[in-house]
């Protein structure tokens, strides 16, 4: 069984954004305006936070794209109430949407700030709606959303190689942010597969995890860096 997992190369990444356009293009992710905005309310499953060291005019900026960090140890799955959140067999941190009561007790115990509430219903033009992805599921409001590492390319990469009696391919399965990603900044893959590019990367000496002293053992790993 698999155990999918990330590395994302901050020496690569521009902070070009376009792993939080392709994630809210192939998730039908709301775009709220700027009201909502200013209130907080801006909802994304994959962020970029961006870091300023030095003060002007030698500044340095840092650029840190955060997905949902799909730990081994995952506080939100412990405290939601209803099991609307929980981690499958190979890892993911997965969302049973519709079982959601929007409590956000789970926002409230993820140490990364990745998950965001849906405050109202998506209202999309009819030009925006014939573009969304059937794939995936269009949520209402009062419910709590994060990255799910694109798990309905999963299923389909599964369904494929079950009609054709194989495993799945390395590359075959990748989430849309990865895909996307024009400097190759961000890989993903089997992390048990000892072939797999993850893998080789996550031995890296500049390797390293968010908040790893609290022990949230997170699957999306770091490249730091080189000076």
């Amino acid at each position: 069984m698999a155990k999918w997992g990330m590395v994302i190369d901050l020496n690569k990444c521009t902070g070009c954004a376009e792993c939080v356009a392709a994630c809210k293009t192939e998730n039908n992710i709301a775009i709220v305006g700027k009201e909502q905005s200013e209130m907080g309310r801006t909802m994304l499953w994959m962020d970029i936070l961006t870091l300023y060291e030095g003060k002007y005019p030698d500044v340095k900026v840092r650029y840190l794209p955060r997905p949902c960090l799909h730990c081994d140890n995952p506080p939100c799955i412990k405290v939601c109430p209803v099991r609307a959140t929980y981690k499958n067999e190979e890892g993911i941190i997965a969302q049973v949407f519709p079982q959601c009561i929007g409590c956000r007790y789970c926002m409230a115990a993820c140490p990364y700030t990745v998950k965001c509430f849906n405050w109202t219903a998506p209202d999309w033009p009819d030009e925006m709606a014939a573009a969304l992805n059937p794939d995936v599921s269009a949520r209402p409001a009062g419910i709590v959303e994060k990255c799910t590492f694109c798990i309905h390319r999963l299923q389909k990469a599964k369904e494929q190689a079950a009609v054709e009696k194989r495993d799945i391919r390395p590359g075959e399965y990748l989430p849309a942010c990865a895909e996307s990603c024009p400097t190759r900044a961000i890989s993903f893959g089997d992390l048990d597969d000892p072939k797999s590019e993850v893998s080789g990367l996550i031995r890296s000496p500049r390797m390293f995890r968010l908040l790893e002293e609290i022990g949230t053992e997170p699957k999306v790993y770091y490249l730091s860096e080189s000076e």
